[in-house]
């Protein structure tokens, strides 16, 4: 699955990312991830479903795909060569440019007290912890963890009190010589002392924290955390002590490899493989990589899950589609059910013309040797926890009236979009309905209905609303000059009573990149290094009041800016009396543009002022990126049927969000988020409200789109210092309402994760949420003589 990955941030071996402990008033810097759906990386829909009484989402998750198998199955010893996007350019987890590399390394060597399940909920980790509860909630949050009596470091010092301390303050943001990306919770905590004993740890907090259990994951040794030197340079390329199933052993960035090998000091059940070495491969050298056995697990794209599945359909058995494997080992037996009801992928949309080009490409006998190799892998499937999204960047031009966002969102049919990018895996195909949870997961609640869905003459109607007509574009081709746009009129959506936050400049700011004092832009979980992904972290800031838009103004020849709306206004009106009778958030809307007196199609396109309605969709580009532009070309379809003119500008990769994301340069663009167990926490920074610098300039943090409201801000601050976990979800639900109100991120569909396989590797593939359990990872015992093929985990 072929994916661009949005940049972390600068390298801070040199140059601090972050100095301040607050990025702006108030706030603690939290990064969240950013990943772009291309190509096969392209998504699944999560089933969007009702909250039960409990609060949890009757939407079922589909499970990781891993070829479970008991521990007994598994064989002693053996080395995984695991494929990984390139090798981790830090070992720190809490710097800016860490990466999905960096995570699993952390994840295989450091404690981490609490994991996801299946369906992203925080379990408690018996290997490291006896217990954790919070034990005071009046007059201050006290936390008390318990801490497993066996857990060491590989250095023998037994993991206490002293580690948390550290990691708290050099996290809590006080201390600006540590260059830390994020500090979101540490900040909140007042004091960690020693419990009763060694083995306690007691948590004392000065402000509720609702996500408490996100912290201490990975939890880092004192020598790491102690000093700034260490933090910010040492633990980039080694780490002094560890205490996972594995422990590293050697990072080799010229023959782009990490090694981990089996921790003698482990208390736990020992790991079953003697070694696991990651390996870098790009995404588009994976088929080779497998075919020539340079690796025994990759992520992959929807091509090699092609190639893959023609493989075993050319020999006449081992199932038919993504993931189908004969079903002889293992405890399920018949492989997963995705696999069963997959069908052959290389058989739909067009999967026979890259094979194709494929044979061109190698040659026959290559290709055909290939094939052969390939036979040898099965394709595991899940959906990533991940979601991708049609932004809309409401900082200027027509998108800053909220009534076009709306229009563009209504005239999306996202059943459909969902459906071209899941059905041919087999795997489930409704739209995304919230963005702060994903399908299983307890916050999961589709809150869509605060917008609506697909009607193409409501679409039509917000554009005539917001003076887009087929009359306005026709004064242009009678010779009417165009000239600057007119104020909308006081009380109208767009004269600043739109969700919209807008730089107080009468031009369109422009991006800067961040400098030593400030927080970058959003970070990536993907690709590592600034050069490829965006700025990663709480802290974007568009240039300095008064600048130009670089690449703006002339995108769009005589196509002038609305006028912004106020920054402090919040846009918050009337809720739709439907929606409110459909059980919604209270508080939740979607302000309903005034009917155009004539509701018939659109027959050509619109303008206002003589000015046509046209916006930039900026879409990667790059032999990774074909499903994504394809999916960019049925949205402008769709955005064309209601008289909606895109101009497609297709951009490299490693410049998506460096140039035109983060530095506003777009008007509709698709990118994923990462679902996370803790949104309250994680979410904020990418729908908090754009506030204004002090060198005038406009801080986003990771909110792309430019579009926030003062309520969804308090909504946020008020859920994260909830500690009833019922009132939390239910003050999510509410803010995830008003962010589709809004109307400048309408998601659409969860991304799929496909994972080629050795037949006999065990317990590793598509996770899904869950995390992996490398311990347990291993090849299945070799079958009996007599039996029938090699054994497979299924």
């Amino acid at each position: 699955m072929s994916e661009v990955d949005a940049p972390r941030g600068r390298t801070c071996s040199r140059t601090p990312c972050f100095r301040n402990s607050r990025s702006r008033s108030g706030r603690s810097r939290t990064l969240r991830s950013v990943a772009l759906l291309t190509s096969g990386v392209l998504v699944l829909p999560v089933l969007a479903g009702c909250t039960s009484e409990e609060g949890g989402s009757e939407a079922v998750a589909v499970p990781a795909d891993i070829g479970h198998a008991g521990r007994n199955q598994i064989e002693q010893g053996g080395t995984l060569r695991w494929a990984v996007d390139s090798v981790p350019t830090t070992l720190n987890a809490f710097q800016a440019d860490a990466d999905a590399a960096t995570a699993r390394v952390a994840g295989a060597v450091l404690p981490s007290l609490f994991t996801l399940d299946q369906r992203g909920r925080p379990q408690l980790n018996p290997d490291y912890l006896e217990s954790a509860e919070l034990v005071d909630r009046e007059p201050k949050q006290v936390v008390l963890y318990k801490l497993n009596q066996e857990a060491v470091w590989t250095d023998g010092r037994e993991i206490g009190a002293p580690d948390f301390v550290a990691q708290w303050r050099a996290l809590s943001g006080k201390d600006s010589a540590y260059w830390t990306a994020r500090n979101a919770g540490y900040e909140r905590i007042e004091n960690i002392e020693r419990g009763k004993n060694d083995l306690e740890v007691r948590v004392t907090f000065a402000r509720p924290y609702a996500d408490w259990r996100s912290l201490f994951s990975p939890l880092y040794p004192k020598e790491t955390m102690g000093s700034p030197a260490s933090f910010n340079d040492g633990a980039r390329t080694e780490l002094p002590a560890t205490a996972g199933p594995f422990a590293l052993q050697k990072i080799d960035s010229d023959d782009g490899t990490v090694t981990l090998v089996r921790n003698p000091r482990w208390w736990g059940e020992p790991a079953k493989l003697d070694s696991l070495v990651l390996r870098a491969v790009p995404r588009d050298r994976r088929a080779a990589a497998l075919a020539t056995g340079a690796v025994d697990l990759a992520e992959i794209d929807r091509g090699v899950a092609d190639r893959i599945a023609v493989a075993h359909k050319d020999t006449g058995g081992g199932g038919s589609g993504p993931g189908a494997a004969s079903a002889e080992a293992g405890e399920s037996g018949g492989g997963s059910e995705q696999e069963r009801s997959a069908g052959s992928a290389g058989e739909e949309a067009g999967g026979d013309a890259p094979l194709a080009r494929e044979r061109g490409d190698a040659g026959p006998a290559r290709f055909s040797s290939d094939q052969a190799a390939l036979r040898g892998f099965v394709v595991r499937k899940s959906l990533e926890p991940a979601y991708t999204q049609l932004a809309l960047n409401g900082e200027s031009g027509p998108l800053a009236d909220e009534r076009v966002r709306r229009a563009v969102a209504r005239a999306l049919d996202r059943r459909e979009l969902a459906e071209s990018v899941l059905k041919p895996l087999g795997l489930p195909a409704k739209p995304v309905g919230s963005h702060l949870a994903l399908a299983g997961q307890s916050a999961y609640a589709d809150s869509s209905g605060a917008l609506g869905g697909q009607d193409t003459a409501e679409a039509q109607a917000l554009l005539a609303d917001a003076g887009w007509t087929r009359e306005g574009a026709r004064a242009a081709e009678s010779g009417t000059k165009a000239g600057p746009e007119k104020s909308p009129a006081a009380g109208s959506p767009a004269a600043g009573s739109g969700p919209t936050a807008q730089s107080p400049a009468a031009g369109s700011p422009s991006a800067q990149s961040p400098s030593a004092g400030g927080a970058p832009s959003a970070g990536g979980s993907g690709a590592p290094g600034a050069s490829q992904t965006p700025p990663a972290g709480a802290g974007a800031r568009t240039g300095a009041a008064g600048a130009a838009a670089p690449g703006t103004g002339d995108d769009k020849p005589g196509a002038a800016r609305p006028a912004a709306a106020p920054l402090g206004s919040d846009g918050d009106k009337a809720m739709p009396e439907a929606y409110r009778r459909e059980g919604g958030v209270a508080g939740a809307y979607a302000p309903v543009g005034t009917r155009a007196p004539g509701r018939n199609p659109v027959a050509g396109p619109l303008g206002k002022d003589g000015k046509p309605l046209s916006l930039r969709f900026v879409l990667p580009s790059g032999p990774g990126s074909e499903s994504l532009r394809t999916v960019g070309e049925r949205i402008r379809r769709m955005l064309d049927g209601v008289g909606i003119r895109t101009e497609v500008k297709k951009v490299a990769e490693d410049s998506f969000f460096k140039d035109h994301i983060a530095s506003g340069h777009y008007d509709l663009a698709l990118w994923s988020w990462p679902a996370t167990a803790y949104p309250a926490t994680d979410a904020r920074p990418i729908y908090a409200k754009p506030e204004p610098a002090t060198d005038g300039s406009l801080l986003v943090e990771q909110n792309y789109t430019r579009v926030g409201t003062d309520r969804i801000d308090q909504l946020f601050d008020e859920a994260v210092s909830e500690l009833d976990e019922r009132k939390s979800r239910d003050l999510m639900k509410q803010v995830d309402a008003r962010i589709w109100a809004a109307a400048a991120s309408i998601p659409l569909f969860q991304r799929p994760e496909l994972v080629a396989a050795k037949r006999d590797l065990a317990n590793a593939g598509a996770f899904g949420f869950s995390a992996p359990r490398y311990q347990d990872i291993g090849f299945v015992k070799a079958k009996p003589a007599h039996g029938a093929g090699p054994a497979t985990a299924e």
